[in-house]
């Protein structure tokens, strides 16, 4: 609904050896429903047979009818929810796909972007593939399908080392659990456990819901297969291709507060993230607010460090469907409206510092900050928890092209006056990168910088003229 938001593809979660795996995997997907919200699926295994269910919506609208729950029966099931990046937002493209090939099914839950997609999808298409989706994910099920390997493992192995760009994979079989990540590790994927069952899931906070222990991160460019007799672990990569580059946009903005991502707990890093900006970048103010609720902890954070009172200046409304406002309609500033109201009590009269995670185009923070003028604040100070964006992203996140990022295009002198602050100011990347809280981490922060860990495909996009 509202133009600034950005999002993540996806969210998985899997079960392997649990007789309630649809009713855990929901719960798994209600966890992980910030990762996407365009539409659900579970899948589960149950003596060689596949059950399938899957919709356009949230996972509580596709699995409102708990009769939909009831037909999946089986001790193993993959689950995912969905955002669209390669591909378009429609039912063909829900997942988890399931294909049959050598007498034998195979789901698969695919959270990121392969960036040569596109020319894998020719090759394939010449070589006489029939292509059923428009998603990127379909292409490593036919590059499975083609391998000439012997076993299933050689054969997604095989087609592993054939695409490029970030993957976390989940494969359901008839009697086991296989996952893996890119050798980048652009996104995170960990393995938890309870009794005798085991986990795969985007975050930990949907292990927490469950009640399972977080066990470990499955690694850069690692392929575990879950069976009867416990984890084995496989490294088909080449050494010289790990190299790991973890999303930093996962801690700026992409996961949940609660979670555990890349071996360092969110909560921790977003409010060092605060502390670093108010260092960097302190203003005499009589409170901070943040933007709710991505920016609440780099929020805490800056009045930690700053020691000016941390207050809820503004409200947001969590009830608002994602088609409530037609784009088309002549009510401009009703969309940002209907999501966030001011607390005037709270913002008339102060010096007002608003901490909010990043900047894509603008639009929404110079409406936010018009609301924030018109509660009656005295000055407005904007601070960034992050740096400018300067360059999309190829590797899983919904992000504009170039000539729609604000922080692209102008100074930062030239967005404050454009956003109609007092003052403007963003992390710096050194301050983002260099924390005490994530020692020796190598970082994908292309998005900042322009540049990347992975050579990009070309933008797609027309050139066009931010109006803000």
């Amino acid at each position: 609904m509202l133009e600034e938001v950005i999002h993540d593809q996806c969210g998985i979660f899997s079960v392997f050896n649990n007789k309630e795996a649809a009713d855990l995997t929901y719960f798994g997907l209600y966890a992980l429903q910030h990762r996407g919200q365009e539409s659900a699926g579970i899948v589960t295994s149950e003596d060689g047979k596949f059950h399938l269910h899957k919709g356009m919506g949230e996972v509580s609208e596709v699995f409102g009818d708990k009769s939909n729950l009831e037909r999946l029966t089986g001790n193993m099931a993959v689950g995912h929810t969905r955002y669209s990046t390669t591909g378009a937002s429609s039912i063909i493209n829900i997942q988890p796909f399931i294909i049959t090939n050598r007498n034998e099914r195979l789901a698969i839950a695919h959270n990121g972007n392969l960036t040569n997609a596109f020319e894998l999808r020719q090759k394939l298409d010449a070589a006489g593939s029939i292509f059923q989706t428009t998603s990127d994910s379909e292409i490593i099920l036919h590059l499975i399908a083609r391998s000439k390997k012997k076993t299933r493992i050689e054969r997604i192995a095989s087609a592993l080392k054939t695409v490029k760009g970030a993957y976390s994979l989940v494969f359901l079989t008839e009697n086991s659990i296989i996952a893996t990540r890119d050798p980048n590790g652009f996104k995170p994927l960990c393995i938890g456990k309870l009794k005798n069952s085991y986990f795969v899931t985007s975050e930990t906070c949907a292990l927490d819901i469950i009640g399972a222990k977080y066990i470990r991160d499955i690694e850069p460019g690692e392929l575990i297969e879950i069976t009867d007799k416990g984890i084995e672990s496989y490294f088909p990569h080449p050494k010289k291709d790990i190299k790991p580059s973890f999303c930093i946009f996962e801690f700026i903005y992409f996961a949940r507060p609660d979670s555990r991502i890349f071996g360092e707990n969110v909560d921790k890093v977003r409010r060092r993230l605060g502390r670093q900006l108010a260092k960097e970048h302190p203003v005499e103010a009589d409170i901070v607010i943040g933007i709710p609720d991505s920016a609440n902890t780099a929020t805490l954070g800056y009045s930690e460090e700053s020691g000016i009172r941390f207050e809820i200046g503004l409200i947001r409304n969590h009830y608002v469907g994602r088609t409530f406002i037609d784009p088309h309609q002549k009510i401009r500033d009703l969309d940002v409206k209907v999501k966030f109201n001011p607390v005037k009590g709270v913002i008339e009269g102060k010096r007002v510092i608003v901490v909010d995670d990043s900047i894509v185009r603008g639009t929404t923070c110079k409406k936010l900050v018009k609301l924030i003028r018109d509660a009656g604040a005295k000055e407005v100070h904007f601070r960034v928890s992050s740096p400018p964006i300067i360059s999309p992203c190829f590797f899983g996140i919904d992000m504009p092209t170039k000539d729609e990022l604000i922080g692209a295009n102008y100074t930062v002198a030239q967005i404050e006056k454009l956003l109609g602050v007092d003052s403007l100011r963003y992390l710096s990347l050194d301050g983002m990168v260099s924390m005490p809280s994530l020692p020796n981490k190598n970082f994908c922060s292309g998005c900042f910088t322009g540049k990347y860990p992975l050579k990009t495909p070309q933008e797609n996009g027309k050139k066009r003229i931010i109006k803000i």
